[in-house]
């Protein structure tokens, strides 16, 4: 997991390889130490497997995103995991774009 600041007040913070049960401590661990009233964009895009541990910690990051006032918005560009993502769901609750820019201006243009 890697934490970085974009502009406009947008947190980003990358998962690469597996968001499985084995590793959704470290992802909400990075999560957390992100969050405050900012706008977060997870960045899946070197993402290779996801399970349903995964998306159930994707879910609740984005609850807690909510919830201290920011908004989020995922990138992903693997076709496999956005396969997976919008099987879930969570396009409907989410942004789920190609690139990071493409989240990144995703939630600008949104009013955050």
């Amino acid at each position: 997991m890697q934490q970085e600041a974009s502009s406009n007040g947008i947190a980003v913070v990358s998962v690469a390889g597996t968001l499985d049960a084995s590793t959704v401590g470290s992802f909400r661990q990075a999560v957390a130490e992100t969050i405050s009233s900012e706008d977060l964009v997870i960045d899946l895009s070197r993402l290779v497997f996801i399970d349903s541990s995964g998306l159930g910690a994707l879910v609740g990051v984005i609850r807690r995103v909510r919830e201290s006032g920011g908004q989020a918005a995922v990138a992903c560009s693997s076709p496999v995991v956005t396969r997976v993502l919008c099987s879930a769901g969570l396009d409907r609750i989410v942004t789920v774009s190609e690139s990071l820019d493409e989240a990144t201006a995703a939630l600008a243009s949104a009013g955050g």
